[in-house]
């Protein structure tokens, strides 16, 4: 059963900013992929945290596609939102856009979709307030966000057969 009273995606969505500094950069000058990767965990955290008003750690990424890089000096900005709820887990959308402050074009460097268990205190699983979706738009992220979960569990159960497999050989 879900806990508390359902909310809307707008009610977490979350976009944090952020400026990119040589300390965020490879030797061409463009962000570390796993730089950006931590940026959207933050924010996806945030977005999963203020949905379940409980502590959400991350349980996995799906899709992710780096699609342009973004350089020194540029602006990454991380916008997250709830597409769907289940049991104790939520899935969170995240699209990273690239800006250059000068010019002030506007790019996405990379969209993935992150899940999250929450959690209470203990560390345990708890039950997340159900989704209160306004719009056909957030009505077709759900059916595709229950389709991927589906996806991941099956693909969760047949990696754990493989590596098992694998560990007899």
């Amino acid at each position: 059963m879900q806990n508390s009273s359902a909310r809307t995606p707008s009610r977490s969505r979350t976009t944090m900013t952020e400026y990119v500094l040589p300390t965020h950069a490879n030797a061409l000058g463009n962000v570390f992929g796993g730089q950006i990767l931590a940026w959207m965990d933050i924010g996806a955290a945030i977005c999963a945290q203020r949905h379940c008003s409980t502590i959400a750690v991350t349980a996995g990424i799906d899709n992710l596609a780096f699609e342009q890089p973004i350089q020194v000096g540029h602006v990454v900005r991380i916008d997250a939102w709830v597409t769907a709820t289940f049991r104790t887990s939520i899935e969170v959308a995240v699209i990273v856009y690239g800006e250059n402050p000068i010019s002030t074009e506007e790019w996405v460097c990379v969209r993935a979709f992150l899940s999250f268990v929450a959690v209470d205190d203990a560390g345990h699983p708890v039950a997340v307030p159900a989704l209160v979706l306004e719009t056909e738009e957030e009505r077709q992220q759900e059916q595709e966000a229950h389709e991927r979960r589906a996806y991941r569990l099956h693909q969760r159960q047949h990696n754990r057969h493989r590596l098992t497999s694998s560990q007899r050989s």
